[in-house]
């Protein structure tokens, strides 16, 4: 076997050691040399070259991309999945027809539409859906961010809040827990411009919080602002009377309330 593609397989499989034992700070250490020597093969994009052992090379690659994208998961940075997403990027796309398939290729394409419907870049959200091959949509990752984005565009909060229990993934909880704030932002954002105050008991519910702690909690680290007296929430009024963006406030914050009132009675 080569002497590069040796060393590359060598240092791959201290990085996989240290990430089994979640040595995070190693694999970081780790992966930042595997970039570096990936940069000799001549086979990987965007030269493409062919090489005696090019198949083995971006094969090797690729797996390295894999492992960095979840590393980056395992750290909770954002900006590092972002960048090390599009660097794997081509080894789905340009790559397709030289390798065979990825068993992490949906679950990783999953994770990446779900930090961007996260991030709220619902645009490129559905870029990112459209270049997908139509099959895509029959795998349980992709769907289940389809159908996440489908659910907090229509304002359903209580469906995606659910969708944590049912993740088809264990890396996809970041992310998860990463757009229940999301939602609470945007239901916060919405009711502080239809509402001068609530009852603690409709903000708790409107939030979907299940105790008066947590609503405190998140009321004192996300909306100071907000003040808490005699059981009830109120709001400071923004000066900016713009809608809330993409969701139609009253109407979807009472559609909310009105499902957790429904809820509360049938429990």
């Amino acid at each position: 076997m080569d002497t590069k593609i040796t060393d590359v397989s060598q240092m791959f499989e201290r990085f996989q050691a240290a990430f089994a034992r979640k040595d995070y700070n190693t694999c970081t250490t780790l992966l930042s040399e595997l970039k570096v020597l990936l940069t000799e093969f001549k086979s990987l994009p965007p030269l493409f070259q062919e090489t005696p052992n090019n198949i083995r090379e971006l094969t090797l690659a690729r797996d390295i991309y894999e492992y960095a994208v979840v590393l980056s998961v395992k750290i909770e940075d954002q900006d590092t999945f972002e960048r090390d997403f599009f660097q794997l990027k081509p080894y789905y796309t340009d790559s397709r027809g030289r390798l065979p398939p990825s068993a992490q290729e949906y679950p990783i394409l999953g994770l990446n539409l779900l930090r961007l419907l996260v991030q709220n870049r619902i645009a490129e959200f559905h870029t990112e859906l459209e270049l997908l091959p139509p099959n895509a949509l029959e795998n349980p990752c992709i769907k289940h961010a389809v159908e996440l984005e489908q659910s907090f565009m229509e304002g359903a909060y209580n469906r995606v809040l659910s969708a944590r229990q049912t993740v088809p993934h264990e890396t996809y909880v970041y992310f998860m827990d990463l757009l229940a704030k999301t939602v609470r932002d945007e239901i916060a954002g919405c009711s502080e411009k239809a509402y001068d105050s609530l009852s603690m008991k409709d903000a708790r519910q409107m939030l979907l919080f299940s105790s008066d702690q947590e609503l405190t909690e998140y009321i004192n680290e996300e909306h100071p602002e907000w003040e808490i007296k005699n059981g009830f929430v109120f709001f400071q009024r923004s000066k900016d009377a713009t809608p809330c963006k993409e969701i139609p406030s009253l109407q979807l914050i009472n559609q909310t309330l009105s499902y957790a009132r429904e809820l509360e009675r049938i429990v």
